[in-house]
């Protein structure tokens, strides 16, 4: 059994510390942070989407430095998972985080030809595809940083799924709201007792702040009273504004701890100089209790009020409209009767048994019609597993990523992470609760449609499927 999953097990608090992968091996490799037992974690694509491959950079340490690997599926399929199971199998490598990723640098609408657009492997396939394999700790992501309702259950929604998929641990996106935090652990450990929670933190510097929150860097929430009190402090006095970045980060881990979080996933603190300085501002905060911590942090954030750590802008109550009730009710009528009445069932597949449909030109024909009565009504792209049924009969070809297990991280009060359309996910969730089906975004878990699959008819391969 590999540390982490030792760590894990016996509920020992550990610390994962993120390296970039695109950044020059000049890091400091220690297995002991202040006490707590520390492994490296390889980030995948974050500068760009041309980054080394963790499963590369993993080769350049030693195999006794115990590593996490990420994947992320942006620009990837199914076949490159694969792939990628069959190298960490054969390098020893059994620790995984499998995201979905953020949007591609370089992405591809495919608005001529949809066969080109960029396609994103989900997390939930991912995770199915690694649980058939034996040995590997899967862990998963996921962002408690949400800020309306339909936002928020969409985000715990797929968790679930993730979770009946196979995973073992997840690693919250990076956040400052500790009642979100609270919220979370307090959550899950109703639902899930055993499942082990890290958090993300961060020593967060002006710079970085200002960064993130100038490039809307995706799902990371950064309120303007954080760059405010940063900035003051800053300008008054650049050694003790310093000083103060750690003593945050200090105290962010240390509640995390006593809230019973399994560890932390520390990001933007790899070299030696920066853990030297979290180490100090840990020690001196290490015999707090929970309120004290919560004390001492809200003093250094200049906070009275939880409410800073949210974002300003004000969240409107989204309803679901009558046309969208009616174009489910329609939809779920006509699928009924199309494809789960028994009678509609023996002919579709007496129908497309018959060697006529291997004709190329039948084919293309079929493809076509069923394309253009699809495509104006729910956005359909011929994906050739249509997966309308379990996901309410909104399409998951018109979310940009194509996701149809829910929704990435990268959501801002239900806004897309392109910024050109209301998520799909939290319309779905909105309308899972206005007609009763929450369970089926719950639990049904949607297998990912290979490239191969693409561009053939969904009706064809869907009635042969249930022959064989």
């Amino acid at each position: 059994m590999s540390l982490f999953s030792q760590c894990l097990d016996q509920k020992k608090f550990c610390i994962l510390v993120e390296y970039i992968c695109s950044t020059k091996n000049t890091f400091a490799v220690t297995q002991d942070i202040a006490g707590f037992p520390a492994m490296m974690t390889l980030a995948d694509r974050v500068h760009s989407d041309e980054d080394p491959e963790p499963i590369n950079i993993a080769k350049l340490y030693p195999q006794s430095i115990e590593k996490i690997l990420h994947f992320s599926g942006k620009g990837r399929d199914i076949a490159d998972f694969e792939k990628f199971l069959d190298q960490a199998e054969l390098s020893g490598e059994r620790n995984l985080l499998l995201l979905t990723g953020d949007k591609l640098k370089n992405h591809n609408f495919g608005l001529d030809i949809p066969t080109h657009r960029t396609r994103y492997l989900e997390s939930v396939g991912a995770v199915m595809a690694a649980k058939q394999r034996n040995g590997f700790n899967i862990g998963v992501a996921f962002n408690p940083f949400k800020y309306t309702e339909a936002e928020s259950d969409a985000q715990y929604l797929k968790l679930h799924k993730k979770i009946k998929a196979g995973a073992d641990f997840l690693i919250t996106q990076l956040g400052f709201d500790l009642d979100k935090i609270r919220q979370t652990q307090k959550r899950l450990a109703e639902e899930y007792p055993h499942f082990p929670l890290i958090v993300c933190v961060m020593p967060l510097t002006l710079r970085r702040a200002k960064f993130m929150h100038s490039q809307r860097v995706a799902g990371i929430v950064i309120p303007k009273h954080l760059i405010h009190v940063l900035e003051q402090e800053y300008q008054a006095d650049p050694i003790l504004a310093e000083k103060n970045v750690y003593a945050r980060c200090a105290l962010q881990i240390l509640i995390c701890q006593h809230l019973g979080y399994a560890g932390i996933h520390l990001s933007a603190c790899h070299k030696q100089d920066e853990q030297q300085k979290l180490v100090q501002a840990l020690k001196q905060y290490q015999t707090l209790s929970l309120r004290q911590c919560e004390v001492a942090w809200n003093t250094l954030w200049q906070a009275e009020i939880e409410s800073l750590f949210k974002p300003e802008v004000k969240v409107f109550v989204q309803k679901v409209s009558i046309a969208q009730l009616l174009k489910y009710k329609t939809m779920h009528w006509m699928h009924s009767m199309l494809f789960d009445s028994r009678p509609a069932m023996g002919m579709g597949r007496f129908v497309f048994r018959a060697s006529f449909w291997n004709r190329p030109k039948a084919n293309h024909l079929l493809l076509k019609v069923e394309h253009l009565s699809k495509h104006s009504i729910v956005g359909c792209e011929s994906c050739g597993q249509c997966r309308l049924g379990e996901t309410l009969y909104l399409c998951p070809e018109t979310c940009p990523k194509g996701l149809a297990n829910g929704p990435c991280g990268g959501t801002t009060l239900d806004r897309c992470e392109f910024g050109d359309r209301e998520c799909i996910h939290s319309i779905k969730a909105r309308l899972a609760k206005a007609v009763k089906q929450t369970e089926l975004l719950k639990t049904e878990l949607i297998p990912t449609v290979a490239i191969k699959t693409r561009q053939s008819s969904s009706w064809k391969n869907w009635y042969l499927a249930k022959e064989a």
